[in-house]
């Protein structure tokens, strides 16, 4: 029988346990978490840890809560929170060290924390985690709720409002307005890719549940997202010659890896004068088609010629004045003044590109290929067949672009008359470049898509820098709220139209769900 001293000093509860102890402790770990901790970490350490620390059992007990839904997402927001500052704060001191070469740099007394860019982009990211897990728990309670018999009168009193809450996507599209937390991140272009990346993935995803719904089930074979291509690299070839403000790498891959068509400076070219640099020549073939492509006067031909090039393009001299005589065109005299011959200058573009690129790409599909080595290992003559199919489609995608949309120009030359769309034929001599995407119509979609991205960037920049429209405050915002609403829409009755099972996965913990594949659990049901 127990002695009196047994209930003098009785348990502690949860109840007693100081509240906002209590709530700390609830929004900072889990009792699943804390469990696993103590297995593997507490039970190893010191004996003074091991004493104060308690038992899982008692800390269950004390953080005991019916629903720990908002606490799971207030921990996930602080953890992703804290992911994200650290991750950018050690991008910040890896830059600064390349960038400086090692010295050490002091930090800035009079940055303010709240503007640091970092802190509110960790911010952001967190807020749309919290307020969309929020959210959509909110409009789905809400929706069960207006659907018993105790909400009849509320229904038939608001119809309309009845039935926007009670649909089916009424939580997928209510929980999209977490997206406008995007705003605590100040507006740059950083703002604008990740409105654009979302933007076109939703539009890639919709596809994908359109096509599977059978609208596309009598398209013809060589309709694909290689069409992409065409306008996309006519727009970015343009923007290029007239825009290049616009474009976020200024178009180096067309500048350094068309040493055919943008003349380098020759290694016995004395070292007294001076030769234009790769923007010049670009700006000095826009200014041609400005004037409508003018004839070349050769000065080797008519030393005694006043004006043998243009004033407005006198800083390309170097490049023309030792210009084959036979030439011409002034284009031709700027891109091949070595080559009177169009296309002998095409066909060895080809031959010094394709060797380029083709070490490059076997490089780094042979790299993106180490994971998969287990299918070297057990088929290492059709693996290693795809892997040359890969590379070879690739290089002669990326070389017959570069190669067809500088040669284009010469062809115009001798097809269209000097003033018929002068400045419009760079659009459509990109346009024709990217007709070799079809190469690549079958494994190339990232890619396509990923240059669609590059070449919608430049062309909003364009439209703003020549007034065809205005930048409306905050519209990257409402753009990434609208195609996040999209892509839940599309998650929600479809989700095997998400491709990429890490958006999938990431939807998944927008949700509440975890990082779980929503398509794989399906399976397994299926399965079971």
């Amino acid at each position: 029988m127990a002695g009196p001293d047994s209930y003098a000093h009785p348990p502690k509860r949860s109840a007693d346990v100081d509240p906002v102890l209590r709530n700390a402790i609830r929004y900072t770990i889990s009792a699943r978490e804390y469990t696993t901790l103590h297995e593997y970490l507490l039970k190893n350490s010191p004996k003074i840890v091991r004493n104060c620390a308690p038992q899982p059992s008692k800390y269950d007990a004390a953080i005991e809560h019916k629903d720990d839904y908002n606490a799971a997402a207030v921990r996930a927001s602080l953890r992703v929170f804290l992911a994200a500052q650290t991750g950018l704060k050690l991008w910040d001191i890896i830059t600064a060290q390349i960038a400086n070469r090692g010295r050490s740099v002091g930090a800035n007394p009079n940055a303010s924390v709240k503007k640091s860019p970092n802190l509110r982009l960790s911010a952001s990211i967190s807020l749309i985690l919290l307020l969309h897990r929020v959210l959509h728990r909110f409009f789905t309670r809400l929706r069960a709720n207006l659907l018993t018999k105790d909400a009849a009168p509320f229904r038939r009193r608001n119809p309309r409002i009845s039935r926007a809450l009670t649909a089916c996507l009424a939580p997928a599209i209510g929980a999209s307005l977490a997206g406008f937390a995007l705003g605590v991140y100040p507006g740059d272009q950083l703002r604008l890719t990740v409105a654009i990346y979302i933007a076109t993935r939703a539009a890639e995803f919709a596809y994908n549940a359109l096509e599977d719904d059978g609208w596309f089930k009598n398209k013809p074979w060589w309709f694909g997202s290689w069409m992409l291509m065409p306008p996309v690299l006519g727009q970015l070839f343009h923007a290029f010659l007239f825009d290049r403000d616009c474009l976020q790498s200024n178009g180096d891959l067309l500048l350094k890896h068309t040493p055919n068509y943008v003349q380098r400076r020759p290694v016995d070219y004395p070292s007294h004068l001076s030769w234009p640099s790769g923007d010049a020549i670009v700006d000095g073939l826009a200014e041609i088609s400005r004037l409508k492509y003018p004839p070349f006067v050769s000065p080797i031909l008519f030393p005694s010629a006043s004006e043998s090039l243009p004033a407005s393009i006198s800083q390309v001299s170097a490049i023309t004045s030792s210009a084959h005589p036979s030439i011409r065109a002034l284009s031709c005299a700027l891109l091949h003044p070595n080559e009177p011959s169009c296309m002998r200058t095409y066909i060895t573009f080809f031959l010094n590109a394709v060797p380029t690129f083709a070490k490059f790409f076997t490089l780094m599909f042979g790299l993106f290929s180490v994971p998969r080595y287990k299918l070297f290992l057990k088929d290492p003559v059709k693996e290693v067949n795809q892997l040359a199919k890969q590379v070879l489609r690739m290089t002669m995608f990326i070389s017959g672009a570069l190669g067809t949309s500088w040669g284009s120009i010469c062809l115009f030359q001798y097809l269209l008359p000097r003033a018929f769309i002068p400045t419009k034929r760079w659009f459509w001599g990109g346009f024709l470049g990217g007709m070799w995407g079809f190469l690549e119509r079958k494994t190339g979609r990232d890619h396509f898509l990923y240059m669609t991205r590059i070449s919608i960037d430049s062309l909003w920049k364009v439209g703003v820098k020549r007034s065809w429209w205005r930048s409306g405050k905050n519209g990257d915002v409402w753009v990434f709220v609208m195609s996040l609403m999209l892509l839940n829409t599309i998650y929600e009755l479809n989700p095997s139209a998400v491709s990429s099972s890490v958006v999938r996965k990431t939807l998944g913990m927008l949700w509440g769900e975890g990082w779980v594949d929503r398509v794989e659990l399906l399976k397994k049901e299926a399965d079971a």
